[in-house]
C-alpha cells in the first residue's frame, strides 16, 4: 500500500462540491484490480455539540450518546477525498451505496480522541456495474473500536471484476409493520448540514432532476439512521454490530414504515413504503449479550 494521505480538516461545503464536480470529468471505465490507497484523519474529537445535533437530526434521544451509526460522519471526508482522488477510478456523481457493515467493539463517548481511517478493499461483480468495498477504521490510543465496511455501485461499468456481489441480509417473510417514519421536505439539506454530505440529488428537486431524480431523495444512511432511532431511542449499543442493504431511494417528503420481526430478541428490520411494499432498506442489529 502506498503512503497515507492525511487530511487534517474537513473541507468546507463549497470545496467539496467543487471537488466532485472536478472528478466528474473521470472516464469510469473497468479495471481489473483496485489500487491500494489509505486516508487518515489523525486526530477527531468526538464533541458534544455535533453529536446532539446528530440526535435531533436522526430522533435519537438526549441520552443516546453517541449512536452507533454516527461514526460514519467522521469517515465521509475521507471517502469524498478518495472519490475525487487520482487514486480511483470512478467519480464520486453516479455511484450509488449498496450496502454497508458496522461493527462496534466498545461504546464511544463525548471527549473520546479518535484516529480515523479509510483503506480501500476490494472489487465487488454485479450484474448493474462495478461493485467495490472501502474499509473506516476508528482508533482509540491503539485499539480499533468501531470500523465499517461499505459496498459501493459504478453503474454501467462492464466488464464487472470481483467475486460476485451478494446482499448482506437476507429477507425474512415474517416481519410486521412496526411504527411510521416520515421523511420531511428538508431532511436532505438537514442532514447535509450535519453530515457534510451536500450531494444535490438530496436538497431539492430542482438538484436533483438533472441527475435523474424527479424529487430530492434522503440520504441512505439517514434512512438507517432514522430507523435505528425508531427502534433504539435511547441508543446505548456497546458491543453491536449492524447490517444494511440500501434497496431503493425514499424520495422526500415521505411517509415510510418500520417493520420488525414478532420476535423482539431478532435483529432484523425493513424501511418500506406506506403500503408496506417496496423496501428502501433491509438491516439487521446484532447486540452483544456480555
Amino acid at each position: 500500500m502506498s503512503e497515507p494521505h492525511t487530511l487534517l480538516a474537513a473541507p468546507s461545503p463549497w470545496a467539496t462540491i467543487a471537488q466532485t464536480l472536478r472528478s466528474s470529468f473521470k472516464k469510469p471505465g473497468p479495471v481489473p484490480a483496485l489500487p491500494s490507497a489509505q486516508w487518515v484523519r489523525p486526530q477527531v474529537v468526538l464533541t458534544a455539540d455535533a453529536i446532539a445535533r446528530y440526535r435531533a437530526c436522526c430522533g435519537f434521544e438526549d441520552r443516546a450518546g453517541v449512536p452507533l451509526t454516527y461514526p460514519q460522519l467522521l469517515g465521509f471526508p475521507l471517502g469524498l477525498a478518495y472519490m475525487n482522488s487520482p487514486e480511483c477510478p470512478w467519480p464520486a456523481l453516479g455511484t450509488v451505496h449498496l450496502s454497508n457493515h458496522i461493527t462496534q467493539h466498545a461504546p464511544l463517548a463525548v471527549g473520546d480522541a479518535l484516529r480515523v481511517v479509510l483503506q480501500t478493499g476490494a472489487l465487488r461483480a454485479h450484474d448493474k456495474g462495478q461493485a467495490f468495498t472501502v474499509e473506516l477504521h476508528l482508533w482509540r490510543d491503539n485499539a480499533c473500536i468501531w470500523s465499517c465496511v461499505q459496498t459501493v455501485l459504478r453503474l454501467g461499468v462492464r466488464p464487472a471484476y470481483g467475486e460476485p456481489y451478494a446482499p448482506a441480509v437476507a429477507s425474512a417473510p415474517d416481519l410486521r409493520e412496526r411504527a411510521p417514519l416520515d421523511a420531511p421536505a428538508d431532511i436532505g439539506r438537514r442532514y447535509a448540514r450535519v453530515s457534510g454530505d451536500f450531494n444535490p440529488i438530496h436538497l431539492s428537486a430542482l438538484t436533483a432532476k438533472p441527475f435523474g431524480f424527479p424529487r430530492a431523495i434522503a440520504h441512505g444512511l439517514w434512512t438507517q439512521a432514522r430507523a435505528l432511532a425508531t427502534l433504539h431511542p435511547q441508543g446505548g449499543q456497546g458491543a453491536a454490530s449492524l447490517a444494511c442493504d440500501f434497496h431503493s431511494p425514499l424520495r422526500l417528503p415521505a411517509r415510510a414504515t418500520v417493520w420488525t420481526a414478532p420476535d423482539a430478541r431478532h435483529g432484523r428490520f425493513e424501511v418500506r413504503d406506506a403500503q408496506g411494499q417496496r423496501c428502501h432498506l433491509r438491516a439487521e442489529l446484532t447486540q452483544s449479550s456480555s
